[in-house]
């Protein structure tokens, strides 16, 4: 098989054949004169024409929020028609009635499309431990059911934004069989980005016609290597999700594990999701800087990885990024911190290849100004290397300003 080109295309969710979306204001939003119509939006409803296979990843924070346990429930059916997202409002740690307010939003949606109740999922994202505005949320998702077109997925993703500056999208286009394939997806996540098997809020589908638990396993390698490979500020969600479905609209043959054209879409899928997962980081509460954080030379790549998110979590790490300050001091503090085990005095350290420190021992003042200087930049990579082993890793991360400091002091308010 001739491998086919993968190409970047415009548009997100609403890319792939047989997929509608929405994006309407019902209410949960507080609402300020300075905002436009646009960036009010808070109910978004994506909706695939035919029923469709589907798999995700939620959470693994315990204290899980009412929409991601009905999801992990109904994930279990591996059959999707629809799925309602909220932003505004997490409804999360809002027991028994929180619950019954994400199954209300659920069936809706399915008498409205008639649906199965089974087939229909639920998002959330917001503020922690409120409740929802029911009932305008259930009016929305009438208004929002007018509205599904295939131009709509922009707006379904301005609809899911918090603290986001900017919306979420991405889709690629490639060639099975000689037919093309689409998948398309949109995210949301700016602060409480720390994912363990999942982002904040992922949708992503594909007119590729692909079994459930296959859909499964792809799911779970490529969000491996795109959304687990960042973090903004180390704290995980109650709501992480990610939903992918694939509903054939592309009418080529399923496809089977093992094989070439499996690989391609893998291949794909990762593109998709790898480049909403840096648009998460870009756009992090407060940032001003993307730091690509590579460590090497562990004795595994789990210690790689370790090493990484404790280098690439560290507040004291992030403040000097911030703040211009070549202190690598602070990143051989975050490794010893880590537990791996490596031997201090064969760590390298370098600032956009700007070398800072060998065999565990500063290069001096001159090298540090050279690497501050880089450090300005809006994009640059940290890349150490402990010379102990073939173990790597790269985590995308961003700096800490006091910018972070002001949003989430004022989240509520």
């Amino acid at each position: 098989m001739k491998q086919p080109t993968i190409r970047e295309i415009p548009g997100g969710i609403t890319a792939a054949k047989g997929i509608r979306a929405a994006g309407v204001y019902c209410g949960i939003k507080k609402t300020k004169p300075a905002l436009s119509p646009d960036e009010r939006l808070d109910l978004a409803l994506i909706v695939s024409d035919r029923p469709a296979t589907v798999a995700g990843v939620t959470t693994s924070n315990r204290s899980k929020a009412a929409p991601v346990l009905l999801c992990e429930q109904q994930l279990k059916g591996g059959r999707f028609s629809a799925i309602v997202a909220n932003s505004g409002n997490a409804n999360a740690c809002t027991g028994r009635q929180g619950e019954q307010d994400a199954v209300q939003m659920r069936d809706r949606l399915a008498r409205l499309l008639d649906r199965p109740p089974s087939e229909v999922f639920v998002a959330s994202t917001g503020v922690i431990g409120q409740r929802l505005p029911i009932a305008k949320v259930l009016s929305g998702v009438r208004e929002g059911v007018g509205l599904l077109s295939t131009e709509g997925g922009e707006a379904a993703a301005r609809a899911i934004m918090t603290t986001d500056t900017c919306s979420k999208e991405a889709a690629v286009s490639f060639e099975l069989d000689g037919q093309p394939v689409v998948i398309g997806g949109i995210a949301k996540g700016s602060g409480m980005i720390a994912p363990h098997l999942a982002t904040m809020l992922c949708f992503v589908g594909t007119d590729a016609q692909i079994s459930a638990s296959l859909l499964r396993r792809v799911l779970r390698r490529t969000v491996d290597r795109s959304f687990n490979a960042i973090t903004v500020d180390g704290c995980m969600s109650t709501n992480d999700t990610v939903l992918l479905f694939a509903n054939g609209r592309s009418d080529t043959p399923p496809l089977k594990a093992g094989t070439p054209e499996c690989d391609v879409f893998e291949e794909a899928l990762l593109r998709v999701l790898s480049r909403l997962a840096r648009m998460i980081v870009k756009d992090g509460e407060g940032a001003t800087k993307l730091i690509r954080v590579e460590v090497m030379g562990t004795r595994t790549a789990r210690d790689a990885t370790v090493a990484a998110k404790a280098i690439a979590n560290s507040s004291l790490v992030k403040t000097a990024f911030f703040g211009e300050d070549c202190n690598w001091g602070r990143i051989m503090s975050a490794i010893g911190a880590s537990g791996i085990r490596f031997d201090p005095g064969l760590v390298e350290i370098s600032v956009d290849q700007i070398p800072v420190v060998r065999k565990g021992l500063g290069l001096g003042t001159a090298a540090e100004r050279r690497a501050a200087a880089r450090m300005r930049r809006p994009e640059l990579d940290l890349t150490v290397d402990l010379r102990g082993g073939m173990g790597r890793a790269v985590i995308l991360t961003t700096d800490l300003s006091e910018a972070y400091v002001r949003i989430n002091a004022g989240y509520r308010s």
